[in-house]
């Protein structure tokens, strides 16, 4: 008998505390629902439509009659070269590769130069270098581009004139008007990736510095074996987010070579650019619906293999 009231004591303690932890789940999710509406409707929401609109062929000529078609915009996208995706995806990879080297290299040299033994002035030089990353990315670009790349005004050609040198079309021609937005994307990027490292750098304990200087060991030899090692963990986050940020760069290309009314010759798409012009010149908005969702797909696919390296790391 005494059994069977601890046994049904037990239980109902048990039920209790079953139901005092569904009520307070049912709490928690009540308070939370309008942020899980609100990222239903911002977030998902427009994903699942851009995905259902990418089936479609809806255009300027089938706005209120489009039909669905399954794939046929994925594969006119991978398989059609002319369609021009392919090739702006190669030049996207390319923008990325190149951009990431030049600031990391560009970056460390800068960073090891601010922290050299008896540098005066050296807070100067670390508030002009963060200048242009302080500035507007809008404001930055449109100055290079008026100041710097006008084939009759610039400053360069101005410069190459003086030199008895012909004056060059900074932003007419594919390669010149890649190199030129690539000097401005570092112009604006640098100086975050310098305050980094710089930080990174003065984490590192001298006396390993000391220690190896005492075994004879080369400059090369201390950034290899001691500096990179040392400084890897903590500038790794911040490269990460360069990366997704320069993949996805839409502003430095389009208002160098791109803006409407003010198309400079070059022909150069990321991506990004690709989409918007499929979408909102020629209103292919079906075609530009499948682009943005393989770009999705990427960054999706590019977040899980670097979070999954993260975690064997540790």
């Amino acid at each position: 008998m005494e059994r069977t009231n601890m046994a049904r004591m037990k239980n109902a303690h048990g039920n209790r505390q079953q139901n005092k932890k569904r009520r307070e789940t049912l709490f928690a999710y009540s308070w939370s629902l309008p942020s899980l509406v609100l990222i239903l409707l911002i977030v998902i929401f427009p994903i699942l439509y851009t995905g259902y609109i990418s089936m479609t062929n809806m255009n300027i000529y089938h706005w209120n009659n489009y039909e669905f078609i399954g794939l046929e915009n994925y594969k006119d996208a991978l398989l059609v070269f002319d369609n021009g995706f392919l090739t702006a995806l190669f030049v996207t990879i390319l923008w990325t590769v190149v951009n990431m080297v030049l600031q990391l290299v560009i970056a460390f040299i800068m960073a090891t130069l601010l922290n050299v033994k008896g540098l005066r002035l050296r807070n100067v030089y670390r508030t002009l270098l963060i200048f242009p990353w302080a500035m507007p990315g809008y404001v930055s670009i449109l100055l290079w581009k008026t100041g710097m790349f006008n084939s009759q005004f610039g400053l360069l050609n101005q410069w190459m004139i003086r030199l008895g040198m012909e004056p060059v079309r900074w932003l007419g021609s594919d390669v010149i008007a890649f190199i030129s937005c690539t000097t401005v994307n570092l112009w604006l990027a640098l100086p975050f990736m310098i305050t980094i490292i710089d930080g990174a750098l003065q984490s590192v304990d001298r006396s390993f510095y000391e220690s190896a200087l005492l075994d004879g060991a080369t400059w090369l030899e201390r950034t290899r074996y001691i500096t990179v090692p040392m400084i890897r963990p903590i500038i790794a986050p911040s490269v990460m987010i360069t990366t997704f940020t320069t993949f996805k760069q839409f502003d430095v290309i389009y208002l160098l070579t791109q803006q409407v009314g003010s198309k400079t010759g070059a022909n150069i798409h990321t991506i990004l650019t690709y989409a918007y012009e499929k979408a909102f010149i020629t209103n292919n908005y079906g075609y530009s619906s499948a682009i943005s969702i393989l770009i999705f797909g990427m960054l999706l696919v590019f977040s899980l293999v670097t979070n999954g390296r993260k975690e064997e790391s540790r």
